[in-house]
């Protein structure tokens, strides 16, 4: 053997997979955070499939010992559910699809044009997302019922969408920068206006930060419930949210029937999720090249 052959020790079977471990200790944490965030919603739908007598019972058991659908009956059958229905898709879609017009415009100004207090106006839509909306409440009812829109959808769909508008202003706004210049410009020479090369190019690239800003806007206009009770004064205009109230009464509270409609409330949001998720991961790849 030669002298310059280095020896090296063999390496010992027994040393520990430091990696591995670390996997095993992350998908334990991640596997904690789920059980946490989920139990909620898992015990939403249990206490929507027992019955009022085991919801007030101090033995609670991880799953009902009878399983009942009188619960979603009762909700089903209280009064004004198909007018909720009705107010909240009204108000919730049109606030979204406003949302997003008016913030993918804003973004795009934003991130592609440079112009007199464009940072300042950043600022601002940053400040504005650090109000708590009630402390907003006396001057949006003062200036609503000084524009008639008291007990009116119009009214609450402004309140909506300007409260969505700002964050979904940054979000769409981190796509717009980063979807390259030189596209626009290509798109240009080979004959597209301004718009066109938007409406060609940067729109469909855009599809995965629409996709996510239209789920914040509608969780968080689906959920809303203060200001939906204060503006609509009808029964026959509250959104499902308000319509809840239903349920409690000078008697009590019909918990099972509150849960089944809760959790029918929940149903349009998650059907809503699964297919913008899909949306979403096309978007990511809508601007590939082909060969």
């Amino acid at each position: 053997m030669s002298d310059t052959t280095a020896t090296r020790a063999p390496a010992s079977p027994y040393r520990p997979d430091r990696k591995k471990r670390s996997r095993h200790f992350y998908n334990a944490v991640g596997l904690v955070a789920f059980v946490v965030m989920a139990f909620p919603v898992y015990w939403l739908i249990v206490s929507s499939l027992r019955t009022n007598a085991e919801i007030r019972s101090y033995d609670q058991k991880l799953w009902p010992t009878s399983l009942t659908f009188d619960n979603f009956r009762r909700a089903i059958d209280a009064p004004n559910f198909g007018t909720a229905i009705q107010s909240s898709l009204i108000i919730c879609v049109t606030a979204v699809v406003g949302a997003m017009v008016l913030s993918t415009i804003a973004a795009f100004a934003i991130g592609r044009f440079r112009f007199a207090g464009r940072k300042v106006f950043m600022i601002v839509l940053l400040v504005v997302q650090l109000l708590p909306p009630t402390a907003m409440l006396i001057p949006l009812y003062i200036q609503l019922n000084d524009l008639g829109a008291i007990n009116e959808y119009w009214g609450v769909i402004v309140i909506y969408l300007v409260s969505t508008l700002p964050f979904a202003t940054w979000m769409i706004r981190g796509f717009v920068v980063n979807i390259p210049l030189e596209l626009e410009e290509a798109a240009m020479v080979d004959g597209c206006s301004r718009m066109g090369a938007f409406w060609r190019v940067v729109f469909p690239l855009l599809a995965p930060g629409l996709a996510a800003a239209s789920i914040f806007s509608l969780i968080n206009a689906w959920n809303e419930y203060l200001l939906a009770y204060i503006v609509l004064q009808d029964n026959d205009k509250y959104t499902l949210n308000v319509w809840l109230m239903n349920f409690t009464t000078s008697r009590g509270t019909d918990y099972g029937a509150l849960m089944a409609a809760s959790t029918l409330i929940a149903i349009p949001v998650v059907a809503f999720f699964m297919i913008v998720q899909k949306k979403m991961a096309a978007g990511l790849t809508s601007g590939a090249v082909k060969g």
